[in-house]
């Protein structure tokens, strides 16, 4: 039989594991446009044949955030693609 102690504290780790799941973006929760975007920058990735391409429009956002690491621009992990080539040009 489980302590008191050890029933708090399944408790709160069930409540924290709960608010962790909800605040979970997954890309069916995105918005329809971003996810319709997501696929037509994968879909250009495969035709590419998974190397990035020469133009920063070409690129997939991954792809623009290890330049934008690289480079240290910071607030790149909440750019979305099109903020990222903006700074990556501005830093260059």
């Amino acid at each position: 039989m489980a302590s008191r102690k050890q029933v708090q504290a399944a408790k709160r780790n069930i409540k924290k594991a709960r608010r962790a799941a909800s605040a979970k973006r997954t890309i069916a929760n995105l918005p329809l446009e971003t996810r319709r975007d997501l696929g037509r920058q994968a879909a250009r990735a495969r035709m590419r044949g998974g190397k990035p391409g020469h133009d920063y429009e070409d690129r997939t956002r991954q792809e623009l955030y290890e330049v934008a690491r690289k480079k240290g621009i910071p607030g790149r992990s909440k750019m979305g693609k099109w903020e990222l080539i903006d700074a990556i040009r501005k830093a260059s």
